[in-house]
C-alpha cells in the first residue's frame, strides 16, 4: 500500500474519542480499531490529516492497562 492509499484508508476509519475529553475537543487523541481489532491507530484531534501512529493489540493493550486500573 502506498502512502497516498494509507492515508486515504485513514478516513474512512470510524475514529472515537475518550468521554473524558473536554466539549471544545481540544487537547485528546483519536483511536480507530483496523482489522478487526489486531491493529490500533492513533492521531491527534487537533490534525486529523496528520501523522498516524499503529500499535498491535497487545502494544495498546500494554500501553492504555495504567488507565483503565485507575
Amino acid at each position: 500500500m502506498s502512502g497516498l492509499e494509507a492515508d486515504q484508508a485513514h478516513e474512512h476509519l470510524h475514529w472515537i474519542k475518550s468521554s473524558h475529553s473536554g466539549p471544545d475537543g481540544g487537547d485528546c487523541v483519536e483511536v480507530a480499531a483496523v482489522l478487526g481489532g489486531v491493529r490500533v491507530r492513533v492521531r491527534d484531534s487537533k490534525r486529523v490529516h496528520g501523522a498516524v501512529l499503529t500499535f498491535s493489540a497487545a502494544e495498546w493493550a500494554q500501553l492504555t492497562a495504567p488507565s483503565r486500573r485507575g
